[in-house]
């Protein structure tokens, strides 16, 4: 909305400028070109402006009107009502990053404390402050890799298994890298399997092995032999996590991983059609110079009082410019705060109880949709709460029937894979119950056979 100056406050800053009208402020515009006229709409009312909105917004639909399987990277799970309510106080409510730490004390403590539950979380000895989503943070650890080796060792496994969405930034960020080779391997589904495969691909050369976990198809695989072989080589190891699932899952950490990113939109932050989001990043304490973004750091004040100072600030561009390892400058200030408020809530035993009911929720489904006729479960590894599913139609078909029926079906995987055309990836997570689950099994039979 627009508030327009009174006359005498237009009056005070024409005579503060020195001038006597607006129009002297446009002198030096060509006549011609000063008032040209707009073919706009006639002004409407303030009243009228909400309906407008409001009927556009209608045409939306959201998980709060369709029951919802569709994951692939952003997941619907509960958000406590505490979230939003202390993420909207004046003092907290703005995603600007703080410079002047002296005057940032909370936001400070804040983003300390969301450091702290993503090391926890991760396994890992510290977190940064945080990246824009996942796929970015995933690309930043390819960034620390090149420069942690100084750019003597060119190349970058990734497993195909990774989200496809990240591994085109990982390559949008280094492909223009001096020397740089991603090689991508296991492109048809059968090859990814455990990712101990990718072993033979790792020699000196290679400085990063890529993978996900679970990955991006949902399934679950011990990564210690892998992080010893890649370790061997001289290499390092990212893993890309689902925060949830480390709430009953082994941590990257223990299993050896040196760099530990992902998504962090699980945690307490709604889908809102894709974004903003959060990426989180997580590495050893040895690498933390070579990391991207800032640390914030707690310590003492002449007079022994507790204080958060911005930290290790010197990596980024304002300050080393064109010897940064990385160009990112900033932090997702207001989502780090929404995941710290949401970790700080559930606890390590409730986020234990969110994961375990997105595990058993999904196997139960994965069961159902087993059993009806045309439909099989795909996924023969174990698995957290995505699952692959053959379907006897094209995916986008059955996707619209079930849009039909109040339900918003699971990702094609035959936009990614041209082997699994046909090929439902399901998501389930908490907020499905066990008659939403039997109602889409319902739905999908009458699909199959329509």
């Amino acid at each position: 909305m627009f508030i327009p100056h009174t006359p005498s406050e237009t009056e005070e800053m024409l005579k503060t400028i020195g001038v006597k009208s607006i129009a002297d402020l446009f002198a030096d515009v060509p006549q011609k070109y000063r008032f040209p006229k707009l073919n706009l709409p006639t002004g409407i009312t303030e009243m009228e402006v909400v309906g407008e909105l409001n009927e556009y917004a209608s045409s939306n639909e959201t998980v709060n009107d369709l029951l919802c399987f569709l994951g692939a990277g952003a997941y619907h799970h509960y958000i406590p009502a505490a979230v939003d309510s202390l993420l909207r106080r004046g003092e907290f409510y703005t995603a600007y990053t703080p410079y002047q730490p002296e005057i940032s004390q909370g936001t400070l403590q804040a983003i300390f404390e969301f450091q702290t539950l993503i090391a926890n979380l991760t396994g890992m000895d510290v977190s940064n402050a945080s990246h824009y989503d996942g796929a970015t943070a995933t690309a930043e650890a390819g960034v620390m890799a090149y420069h942690n080796f100084r750019g003597k060792r060119p190349k970058i496994v990734l497993s195909s298994a990774v989200h496809p969405h990240y591994r085109e930034v990982l390559c949008s960020y280094l492909c223009g890298y001096e020397n740089i080779t991603i090689e991508t391997h296991g492109e048809k589904f059968d090859l990814p399997g455990n990712p101990d495969s990718l072993v033979e691909t790792i020699d000196s050369e290679t400085a990063l092995v890529v993978v996900q976990y679970p990955d991006f198809f949902g399934r679950i695989f011990d990564l210690t032999t892998l992080a010893q072989k890649t370790h061997e080589q001289g290499a390092l190891l990212a893993v890309v996590a689902n925060p949830i699932a480390l709430g009953l899952l082994k941590t990257p950490g223990e299993m050896g991983a040196d760099i530990v990113v992902g998504e962090g939109q699980p945690l307490g932050i709604p889908l809102s059609f894709g974004g903003p989001y959060l990426g989180f990043f997580a590495t050893k304490k040895e690498f933390v110079r070579k990391i991207s973004g800032r640390l914030i750091g707690e310590t003492v004040d002449a007079t022994g009082r507790r204080g958060y100072v911005l930290t290790l600030t010197a990596r980024e561009q304002h300050i080393r410019r064109d010897k940064a390892t990385s160009n990112i400058c900033t932090n997702q200030g207001l989502l780090a705060l929404a995941a710290t408020i949401y970790l700080s809530l559930v606890g390590k035993s409730g986020l234990k109880q969110v994961a375990s009911l997105c595990y058993h929720k999904a196997h139960f489904a994965a069961n159902l949709l087993n059993a009806i006729p045309g439909f099989s479960v795909e996924t023969k590894t174990p698995f957290f709460h995505e699952f692959i599913l053959k379907c006897p139609r094209p995916v986008q078909e059955i996707n619209e029937l079930l849009l039909d029926q109040g339900i918003l079906g699971g990702y094609d995987l035959g936009k990614d894979c041209p082997e699994l055309t046909n090929h439902m990836l399901v998501a389930v997570t908490e907020m499905n119950s066990k008659e939403e689950i039997e109602y889409f099994a319902k739905v999908l039979q009458e699909a199959a056979n329509v």
